[in-house]
């Protein structure tokens, strides 16, 4: 009787393996040729040459879940009746329906770990992002800044960018303090002209004033009473 059993449990566990290996091949299958689709940047074929290669988003989700998949196989059920022999030998039915709630149960856990890290993370708002720089690249095909390895060199032509930022920037300040020192001078210059001209016309009204002074001094001194009344 023990032998019939072992038979039949052997038989049984063969072929659930069977059912579970052949699934795994296809999403091994499936796996690699979302590798080369994603390796080849043809994951998904764009409608128009502005729009990206492939929306990340979806990309991300295909990919976890084909990674879940494949973790899954990990939790095969012949590991799963091993570790349980006892209880296997007892009801293998039952001991496979355990099995498959406890991947259910699993994989609803990993997927909501997974929902979660993207609601924290903010992966679709990031990622849409990172679509929308891919489609401004290929509006501005001009080749983009790439390190050249040496971290001296990148550092210092970063520095040397923001050095002319600012030389252009200062330059700027410069040229317009230069012209409002300008424009002021000038009118310093204009005022001093004017005072000069006022100096000139207050001194031309005082010799002036001096010499209709010393005209009267001459008319009074001929005009004296000796002569007047000198009869």
């Amino acid at each position: 009787m023990e032998d019939g059993e072992e038979i039949e449990t052997k038989k049984a566990v063969e072929d659930v393996c069977d059912k579970e290996r052949a699934e795994g091949n296809n999403n091994r299958a499936e796996t690699e040729a979302l590798s080369r689709d994603t390796k080849s940047g043809s994951a998904v074929t764009p409608v128009e040459d502005s729009e990206p290669r492939y929306n990340r988003m979806k990309l991300f989700d295909k990919v976890m879940q084909k990674s879940i998949a494949k973790f899954m196989e990990h939790a095969s059920f012949n590991r799963f009746a091993s570790t349980f022999r006892p209880l296997y030998k007892k009801n293998p039915q039952r001991m496979e329906s355990i099995h498959k709630q406890f991947l259910a149960e699993l994989q609803k856990s990993v997927q909501e770990d997974i929902s979660r890290l993207i609601e924290e993370g903010r992966l679709d708002i990031k990622l849409d992002e990172l679509d929308k720089l891919e489609k401004a690249a290929q509006d501005h095909p001009e080749a983009t800044w790439r390190p050249s390895g040496i971290p001296e060199q990148d550092f210092c032509s970063y520095l040397m960018s923001y050095y002319q930022k600012q030389e252009a920037y200062m330059q700027l300040e410069l040229k317009k303090i230069r012209a409002e020192n300008a424009a002021l001078a000038q009118r310093v210059q204009a005022g001093r002209d004017g005072i000069a001209h006022t100096e000139q016309r207050i001194s031309a009204s005082v010799e002036e004033w001096k010499a209709s002074v010393t005209e009267f001094e001459k008319l009074a001194s001929s005009l004296s009473s000796a002569d007047v009344f000198d009869v």
